[in-house]
């Protein structure tokens, strides 16, 4: 399983990046219920090794691209964010101490707390993620720029949860006498 896990991951990240046209410095919102993955109701089995699975595949694909992954916690904090110090300064992000644990932020967070260079939580990122990932229905919509557009990818779970994608668009403005760029 755990090879399906690394392949989805690596899959829904080139695909989603493909249709989104990321840039260097966007926002990219992670959610993970590890337990959905492993076909458990959410909250119910986190699992350290799978959210180290997919935050390190997050993290090699964001890397190299200059994508700045942000991953969310659960609920129980709130669904605040753990991402880079230096992108949440450069962002007035207002950070939050707390460290997020399997039972309180997930394992996804807990995990993302480890593997990134100098890790930050923050309370909320003023709606200004450029695309998110969306594994086993833990709600990201929150974080999305206005106005956020699904994206239908050919592969729809990551384990046994489903995945939900989004990619964002400016506003259209104008009425119907505007012409718009292809988004």
């Amino acid at each position: 399983m755990n090879e399906e896990i690394k392949e989805g991951m690596r899959e829904v990240l080139f695909q989603l990046a493909e249709l989104a046209g990321f840039c260097g410095g966007d926002l990219l919102v992670i959610g993970c219920s590890t337990s959905e993955v492993l076909g458990r109701p959410i909250g119910s089995a986190s699992n350290l090794e799978v959210a180290e699975i997919i935050v390190d595949e997050v993290l090699s694909f964001c890397r190299p691209r200059q994508i700045e992954p942000a991953f969310q916690c659960c609920e129980h904090l709130n669904r605040a964010l753990v991402l880079e110090s230096t992108r949440a300064r450069a962002g007035n992000f207002s950070e939050v101490n707390v460290l997020p644990r399997p039972e309180a932020g997930g394992a996804l967070a807990a995990v993302a707390m480890e593997k990134l260079l100098v890790p930050a939580v923050v309370e909320d990122i003023g709606a200004q993620a450029r695309g998110g990932i969306d594994i086993g229905s833990t709600l990201i919509g929150m974080h999305l720029c206005p106005v956020a557009v699904p994206v239908r990818l050919p592969r729809k779970t990551i384990g046994k949860a489903l995945v939900t994608c989004a990619r964002t668009r400016p506003r259209l403005i104008g009425g119907s006498r505007a012409v718009y760029r292809d988004w």
